[in-house]
């Protein structure tokens, strides 16, 4: 299992389109992929998951990855919300 924290640079958060990037992203690895913040865990993967947790710029979020490309799933993501979603 792999983990690491990032502060979602974008003003406006992971909302809708930003987190459709995500989900895409997730859904390019095998592993299992959640999403963390303050407590609640979901599917990184699922869309609707992701938007119920309200991520909004500035707040920090863990992302989670077990599985055989886990190292390069949470990096590559990591790498994604640092950029900002190119917004």
């Amino acid at each position: 299992m792999c983990a690491k924290e990032v502060m979602v640079q974008n003003q406006v958060g992971l909302h809708a389109r930003p987190a459709t990037f995500f989900i895409q992203k997730a859904n390019e690895f095998k592993s299992s992929i959640w999403v963390e913040k303050e407590e609640r865990r979901v599917n990184a993967k699922s869309l609707l998951g992701v938007l119920s947790l309200g991520i909004v710029g500035g707040t920090t979020i863990k992302i989670i990855a077990d599985g055989a490309d886990e190292q390069e799933a949470v990096d590559s993501l990591i790498d994604l919300v640092k950029s900002g979603f190119a917004e």
